[in-house]
């Protein structure tokens, strides 16, 4: 290379050379000016097509896609603004018990003023209006008392004869040796052998067991399958007696058994709306005064709090409690 030639490409490179110099010493000026190859960095970023990948791990082609995949989401969540983003659908409004009602319901619970308390009479003749059931419905009684059945001595538990019935179909089983008088009592099922072959079998055809305490012992392995029904006889509601006609003849005129529950409330058939309102308003009295006689010692505030009488699937009528002799 002419040394003419050398002296341009030092000017244009702005190294200050000499006319003087030699070719060498140009030539050894132009090479420390010109990076070397290995000095090079690689200024372009590689594309994904470029890294290696392995058969497993991160650097698999599977996760470098994925990683790919969750780059391109989080950009696009980036690159949306706020006003674009879709609303989350809103879930619709909780009705009311009212609202979710049946239609009969909604038409009777109408006749029902709020913040009313009826007397018993009246209380007594809406409740027959409001039941909007094409069957004999059943007319209920609902009591808050002023009890903590936590307590023993508060436990309200009581046997009531409703004076009018139940109106109920009552199946009266006996467990007695003298079939003869339990049947001439009203029994439906009198015997020994064959009431308990039927338990052993597990039919149970009847709705009260009645049974002298002699044959009491008898009937202890078939606690569970009784007991969960309420069909076990206990001497507390009347059923475990030496008197079995008297006890037959109270079931089927209308015996029942209440119980405060666990949040002191009792709840207690008392008729059918096909009852008179004289016979509902008869054992209506009859109930009340059951449980203010059981009142225990120990309660000092409001014993009846609250009363309420009601249908089956009918709504709830309060009660005045004042109008209650």
């Amino acid at each position: 290379m002419a040394k003419k030639e050398l002296l341009e490409q030092a000017k244009a490179a702005g190294i200050e050379v000499d006319s003087k110099m030699k070719v060498s010493e140009i030539k050894s000026l132009l090479d420390a000016k010109q990076p070397k190859e290995e000095d090079k960095v690689e200024t372009e970023p590689r594309s994904s097509e470029d890294v290696e990948t392995a058969k497993a791990g991160k650097r698999s082609a599977k996760a470098l896609a994925e990683a790919k995949e969750k780059e391109e989401k989080e950009a696009r969540k980036t690159s949306t603004s706020p006003g674009e983003a879709k609303p989350k659908p809103q879930a619709p409004p909780t009705r009311s018990r009212l609202e979710r009602r049946s239609k009969g319901y909604k038409n009777t619970a109408k006749l029902i003023e709020d913040g009313t308390l009826y007397p018993l009479d009246k209380a007594v003749d809406l409740a027959k209006k409001t039941s909007h059931v094409k069957f004999d419905a059943t007319v209920e009684l609902h009591i808050n008392l002023g009890v903590d059945p936590k307590h023993a001595d508060q436990n309200i538990r009581d046997i009531v004869v409703l004076p009018a019935g139940s109106g109920k179909k009552v199946r009266v089983a006996v467990l007695t040796d003298d079939t003869a008088a339990a049947k001439a009592a009203g029994a439906d099922v009198a015997g020994l052998e064959d009431i308990l072959a039927q338990l052993d079998k597990g039919t149970i055809n009847f709705d009260t067991l009645i049974t002298s305490p002699n044959h009491m012992a008898k009937l202890g392995k078939y606690a569970r399958v009784l007991g969960p029904r309420g069909l076990m006889p206990n001497p507390k509601s009347g059923t475990v007696t030496t008197d079995i006609s008297k006890a037959v003849t109270e079931a089927k005129a209308g015996k029942v058994e209440y119980r405060v529950d666990s949040t002191g409330i009792v709840h207690i058939g008392v008729g059918k709306v096909s009852f008179d309102d004289a016979k509902l308003s008869e054992n209506l009295n009859a109930v009340f005064t059951s449980i203010k006689s059981n009142k225990p010692q120990s309660v000092k505030g409001t014993y009846i709090q609250s009363a309420f009488l009601a249908t089956s699937m009918g709504p709830s009528i309060p009660v005045d409690i004042t109008s209650i002799g």
